[in-house]
């Protein structure tokens, strides 16, 4: 099908070379399944992003996500770089929403922020099973008396689910290590296949949580900033009153533990029984290409 434009930026970056890398491809509808796969693999992001049109289809623009081993129906940073991608390199003008079709459904991008924070509406937070706090702390290689007893190890989803677990220290959370065995054991009878581990101790003050994020299962040993997994946070955070109320509106940090520090925004909020959930970081072009002959 001749040559293809793709872009690699950076999101969750609050400086060039941080946050978390995507590879965004546009004009992929002719690509197969197969193709696509192949590329994510190739590249190696934790995923890559298939752009099928410039034409909006149904009120927004079709998008397709694929890590190195699977397609997944959402995630976080893939929304937000490639409405950014869409916003400056096929739309060419400034807009102030940008709708995403994903196999989940419609995630709407907000482009307004002054501060250049790109915001992105998750589906409303869902819960799912609870974990034993003895089991995770055996696929996380820490002490049980590590996590946090007051709050439970949870499965949470806005559109891709995570396995949300409360650390009691920055200690406990950086000496977490995967246990391959037991955490595949562990996810074998679990919708969620990546474990999220979150601490209110974090290395630089302004910020509110730490947090990191193991997802082998997708291809991915540690994430280096998750939108989808922080909103599913977000969800958590807003349901069991972890800051003492019912709305959010903070900052995280994650991917220090690997150099890539990169920084999220949350907000989040319990409705009419729902829990609305926002994630927003920063988005940045780095480099561009084509895929020759694809």
């Amino acid at each position: 099908m001749g040559n293809l434009t793709f872009y690699i930026v950076d999101v969750f970056a609050e400086e060039k070379f941080t946050g978390n890398q995507l590879a965004i491809v546009k004009d992929a509808d002719g690509l197969s399944n197969i193709k696509m796969q192949q590329i994510a693999r190739e590249i190696n992001f934790s995923e890559t992003t298939f752009i099928l049109s410039n034409e909006k289809r149904n009120g927004g623009y079709d998008v397709r996500i694929f890590t190195p081993k699977e397609e997944v129906p959402f995630a976080g940073h893939p929304a937000l770089g490639t409405a950014y991608v869409i916003q400056h390199e096929i739309i060419k003008k400034p807009v102030e929403t940008i709708i995403l079709n994903f196999k989940i459904g419609q995630i709407p991008v907000n482009l307004n922020d002054i501060r250049g924070v790109l915001w992105m509406k998750q589906k409303s937070a869902t819960l799912g099973m609870v974990f034993d706090a003895g089991i995770i702390s055996d696929v996380l290689n820490i002490d049980a008396s590590d996590i946090d007893h007051i709050y439970p190890v949870r499965e949470v989803s806005t559109g891709l689910p995570f396995i949300i677990v409360p650390i009691k220290t920055l200690e406990a959370l950086k000496k977490s290590r995967i246990d391959r065995e037991k955490y595949f054991e562990l996810i074998r009878n679990s919708h969620a296949k990546a474990l999220l581990v979150f601490c209110p101790e974090t290395i630089q003050a302004e910020n509110d949580i730490n947090v990191r994020v193991f997802a082998q299962y997708y291809g991915i040993t540690e994430d280096p900033a998750t939108g989808s997994g922080n909103g599913c946070l977000a969800g958590y955070l807003v349901k069991y009153n972890y800051f003492k109320s019912r709305k959010i509106d903070i900052r995280v940090e994650q991917g220090f533990e690997i150099g890539r520090p990169s920084l999220i925004y949350l907000r989040g909020e319990e409705k009419v029984g729902e829990i609305e959930v926002l994630v927003g970081g920063k988005v940045q072009i780095v480099a561009s290409g084509e895929f020759v002959d694809i």
